[in-house]
């Protein structure tokens, strides 16, 4: 199986297994944002949420990343598939050896912390002022934004100059800073990238422990729980929330209102995980389910083509049709740089239709009017 949640404890996780946990914040942060945005066409509000994404979801990663580092010894997207964090120290077994139960510190957790939450939004932001920045410096270039800014900072007097000498210097700090992300941000993003292909890559072929270079940096190997362990870390779980009930001093009030609101925190906290991520597909669901019906209610009606129109009958005052019909009626010869009356649909040389429409303004044979203008070469002729 290339996936297994639950498997032998301490055994090495597969390369599927870690892609699939690196991969799954940013997908579930790309279906919130989806999904706050279809919600936002209804709610204003929620534009306010989406004008700070980051920062909304950041926070929301925190709360979820520091809750399952403390219960599972583990990141959010790696307790969805069975993997726990171990100290280097721990040696991985792949063959059924189970490996010592020792699990990581609080400087693991924070370190932790660091690569999942604070480094991957400090990384969006960067990512955010580098696309501003590099859209500024590219209409500068085509509008020549700088020749007319000097222009008209000319123009100012020395006393603006001197009430606003500090905003100006900040002003210029933040310009040179913001220019030298610019510059070093594409190189800074293609090492990182470049590290971490080069790691899975490593991993894949069996050449090292580390998924990447954050675990080698922070001592910590990814290994798959046991079905057993995974029992035991919810006993764990109960017996340390049920320590914490137990320490709540004050009144009888005081204490129950401090036991439910502990409750309620661990519940939500607990079904964040499935409830997080079920709800956005439910959510998913339900929009095509109703995108589909709605489809089908708003659909145009498909009606069959429409006959083609009779053809034109011979008027009795018309020149006849001869039996072959690759002759001409007019010249009663056979037809060259043939050409139709678009009134009737009768072909003729194009010669003879012409100097006879110029003239009568009519089909020689329908007697229908007809312009010169209304005279179509054709280029085959069947």
């Amino acid at each position: 199986m290339l996936m297994q949640v639950g498997g032998v404890e301490g055994s090495r996780p597969t390369f599927f297994e870690m892609a699939a946990a690196q991969q799954l914040p940013a997908s579930l942060r790309a279906a919130l944002l989806y999904s706050l945005g279809v919600l936002a066409q209804r709610t204003p509000i929620l534009h306010k949420i989406l004008d700070h994404s980051d920062e909304v979801f950041g926070l929301l990663m925190l709360v979820l990343e520091a809750h399952s580092l403390r219960t599972t010894d583990a990141s959010f997207a790696e307790s969805l598939y069975g993997l726990r964090r171990r100290p280097v120290g721990i040696k991985l077994e792949s063959k059924g050896q189970a490996a010592e139960k020792v699990g990581i510190t609080r400087r693991h957790r924070y370190l932790s912390l660091l690569f999942l939450v604070a480094l991957p939004y400090l990384k969006s932001k960067a990512q955010a002022v580098y696309d501003a920045q590099s859209r500024n410096i590219s209409h500068a270039d085509m509008w020549r934004s700088e020749d007319i800014d000097e222009d008209i900072s000319s123009v100012d007097t020395d006393v603006d100059i001197v009430s606003n000498q500090n905003d100006t210097q900040a002003d210029s700090f933040r310009d040179k800073l913001k220019k030298s992300l610019v510059k070093l941000y594409p190189w800074i993003h293609a090492t990182q990238e470049g590290l971490s292909f080069a790691y899975q890559l490593l991993y894949l072929l069996d050449a090292t422990h580390f998924y990447t270079l954050a675990l080698r940096i922070m001592g910590l190997h990814v290994c798959r729980a046991s079905g057993q362990e995974l029992m035991d870390a919810s006993s764990q779980i109960a017996e340390r929330r049920n320590r914490e009930f137990e320490r709540l001093r004050g009144p009888r009030l005081a204490q129950a209102f401090q036991r439910a609101a502990l409750k309620t925190l661990y519940n939500t906290l607990d079904f964040a995980q499935t409830g997080l991520i079920a709800s956005v597909f439910l959510f998913k669901m339900m929009e095509w389910w109703y995108q589909s019906a709605e489809e089908r209610v708003t659909a145009p009606t498909i009606y069959p083509a429409p006959p083609p129109p009779p053809a034109p009958k011979v008027a009795e005052k018309g020149i006849p049709l001869p039996k072959d019909k690759r002759v001409c009626p007019l010249c009663m010869k056979k037809r060259t740089n043939p050409a139709l009356v678009a009134s009737s649909g009768f072909v003729f040389c194009y010669p003879c239709i012409f100097s006879y429409v110029s003239q009568y303004n009519r089909c020689p044979v329908t007697l229908v009017p007809a312009a010169a203008n209304q005279i179509r070469r054709l280029f085959y002729d069947s």
